[in-house]
């Protein structure tokens, strides 16, 4: 495993800087640079700042509260490409819980920043929206 560069911590804490962010309700967008794309599933991609705080908006509006669990993240970090795996624990608007070791067994997610200058210019975020667990009928293993 290689050390990491001193650029590659700083990627590193601007990713860590985004978590913290969005659960605590920070802004998340002065993160973003101007240009930025994010794909969040079932919403598509959002491209500049203005369509991205759009998308988080319609996201969150689905979620009361979000925790990531920061102590426990695997990062994979290759030039301005940084990976984490992760999970999370939460609440929905509806106040249904998800907790990773729990029922309905969400909040297991990877995330796929590109860190540039400074900004996140693209985040892809892969995760079962469905936190509450509920599309069930067209899975049946459930």
């Amino acid at each position: 495993m290689r050390e990491l560069t001193e650029a590659d911590i700083d990627r590193k804490g601007i990713v860590l800087d985004y978590f913290r962010r969005l659960d605590s309700g920070g802004d998340l967008l002065e993160l973003f640079a101007e240009d930025a794309r994010v794909f969040y599933p079932k919403w598509g991609i959002a491209t500049g700042r203005e369509e991205i705080g759009e998308m988080f908006g319609d996201v969150g509006g689905v979620v009361n509260a979000m925790n990531h669990d920061y102590e426990t993240f695997n990062y994979v970090i290759n030039g301005d490409t940084v990976v984490v795996e992760g999970t999370s624990s939460g609440e929905t608007a509806d106040g249904t819980e998800w907790r990773p070791d729990g029922e309905p067994g969400g909040g297991r997610w990877c995330d796929v920043f590109e860190v540039r200058d400074g900004e996140i210019a693209r985040l892809f975020i892969y995760l079962d929206p469905d936190y509450a667990g509920r599309d069930t009928a067209q899975y049946p293993w459930l």
